[in-house]
C-alpha cells in the first residue's frame, strides 16, 4: 500500500508532447504509449506520485483519450480508486464555454473550479514524454527550503535532435533562474527543462484567473519566461535515469537502452515499484528450438524463432523460422514463419507475413502502424 499523506496534488497533460511523435499518436495519446515491455509512459510519472503519498492526481487530456481511459480504468492499480481525491480524468469540454485548450493556461483554465475545490497546498504539474522513477518528497522540501513562487526540474544534458523546436532550457544565479530560454538551439550541455513544475495552488489559481483575463495560453512563455524578475523562480536539478521522448528514434533507442542491466536497475529500484493495467497473462513460452539473446520479453509471448536484442511486449508471437534482430514489438505482434525483421518498430497488432523482409538502421527504424499487415 502506498503513502498517502503527502499536502499536494498532481496534474498530469497526456496531450502535451503529442506533436513529438505525430505517427504514434494517430488513436493515442502520449501518455498511453506503451513503454519497456509492459507498460505505458503514464505509468511512470503516476508510480511516482503515489510512491510519493500523491493521492489526489489529475489527467487533463486534449484528444484520443480512449486507450488513455481504457488503460486507467479506475486507477486500482495504482491504488486512486478512492472517494476523496484519486484519479480524476479531465475531458476537453468539461465545462459550458470551455474550449480544447492550446496551452498548459488553457488546460488549466477548464479545471480552476476544482482547483479551488481541493485542500492540499501545492500542485505538482508534468508532462508524460520523459519516463523517471522519482520521490517527489524531495522536490516539495527542495521548494520550501528555498521560499521559492515555483520550483522547475532540470537535467543537465545535451539538446536532443527532436527537441530543438521544442524545448526549454534554463539559466540560473545561485540555484534561481535567471532566464528560461524557448527552443534553444545551443549545442553541448545545457539545463534542459523536464517540465516539471511545483507551485502553491493558491498562487496558481490567481496565476491562472490572471492569464486567462489577459488572453495568455502558454505557462512558460507567458507566465514564467516574462516574470522572472517578479518571481522567485528555483531550480531543482534531477541526477536520476529518464528516458525522454523526443521522436520516433529516441523512443527506439530508450527502449533499447532497458536492454542493459545497469538501466534496467536505474529505472526499476526495488523502494520505488512501478504500477501497470493488470492482464493476468500466461508466462512466455519458449519453443524447444526458439533461440533468444539479450532481450526484455514480456509475458504471454510465444517464442518460437529467433529473437536477439528486441523489446517485445505483451502477446507477442515469433513464429519458427521468424528471425527479428534490434526490434521494438508492441502487443500482439505476429511474425509469420520465414519473416525477418531489423531496426524496425511495429505498434500493436501488426503482423510481418511469411518470408518477408523488413529492415531499418540504428539512425532510422521503420515503424508500422497499428493495425497494419506486412
Amino acid at each position: 500500500m502506498v503513502k498517502s499523506n503527502t499536502d499536494a496534488l498532481g496534474i498530469i497533460f497526456p496531450n502535451a508532447s503529442d506533436s513529438l511523435v505525430p505517427e504514434m499518436v494517430t488513436d493515442r495519446t502520449m501518455a498511453s504509449i506503451p513503454f519497456g515491455g509492459r507498460y505505458r509512459l503514464v505509468d511512470f510519472m503516476l508510480s511516482s506520485m503515489v510512491n510519493s503519498g500523491i493521492s489526489n492526481v489529475s489527467l487533463v487530456v486534449k484528444q484520443n483519450y480512449h486507450s488513455l481511459m481504457d488503460h486507467l480504468g479506475t486507477g486500482r492499480e495504482w491504488d486512486l480508486s478512492r472517494k476523496r481525491g484519486g484519479l480524476n480524468l479531465v475531458p476537453p469540454y468539461a465545462g459550458a464555454g470551455v474550449k480544447m485548450y492550446r496551452g498548459r493556461v488553457e488546460a488549466l483554465a477548464s479545471i480552476v473550479d476544482f482547483l479551488e475545490d481541493q485542500k492540499e497546498e501545492f500542485v505538482i504539474m508534468c508532462d508524460s514524454n520523459i519516463v523517471f522513477n522519482f520521490d517527489f518528497n524531495q522536490l516539495i522540501e527542495a521548494h520550501i527550503s528555498t521560499g521559492a513562487d515555483v520550483t522547475v526540474m532540470y537535467e543537465k544534458r545535451p539538446i536532443p535532435q527532436g527537441l530543438v523546436n521544442d524545448n526549454f532550457t534554463l539559466r540560473m544565479q545561485e540555484g534561481r533562474v535567471s532566464e528560461l530560454l524557448s527552443n534553444d538551439y545551443r549545442p553541448g550541455v545545457q539545463n534542459l527543462s523536464m517540465n516539471v513544475y511545483i507551485i502553491q495552488r493558491e498562487a496558481l489559481i490567481t496565476m491562472i484567473r490572471d492569464a486567462s483575463i489577459r488572453g495568455l495560453v502558454y505557462f512558460e512563455k507567458d507566465i514564467l519566461a516574462r516574470n522572472l524578475e517578479l518571481l522567485n523562480v528555483q531550480g531543482y536539478e534531477y541526477t536520476g535515469y529518464t528516458a525522454r521522448i523526443a521522436d520516433r528514434k529516441t523512443y527506439f533507442d530508450e527502449n533499447m537502452r532497458l536492454l542493459e542491466q545497469v538501466n534496467l536497475d536505474a529505472l526499476f529500484p526495488e523502494e520505488l515499484p512501478v504500477y501497470t493495467k493488470v492482464h493476468d497473462n500466461a508466462p512466455t513460452r519458449y519453443a524447444m528450438d526458439s533461440r533468444i539473446k539479450n532481450s526484455l520479453v514480456a509475458d504471454g509471448c510465444i517464442i518460437e524463432g529467433e529473437v536477439e536484442n528486441c523489446v517485445l511486449f505483451r502477446g507477442v508471437r515469433v513464429k519458427k523460422g521468424a528471425k527479428v534482430k534490434n526490434c521494438v514489438l508492441m502487443q500482439n505482434t505476429i511474425v509469420e514463419p520465414g519473416a525477418q525483421a531489423e531496426y524496425v518498430v511495429t505498434d500493436k497488432n501488426v503482423k510481418l507475413t511469411t518470408d518477408r523482409k523488413l529492415s531499418g538502421t540504428d539512425t532510422f527504424p521503420i515503424y508500422v502502424a497499428k493495425g497494419h499487415t506486412v
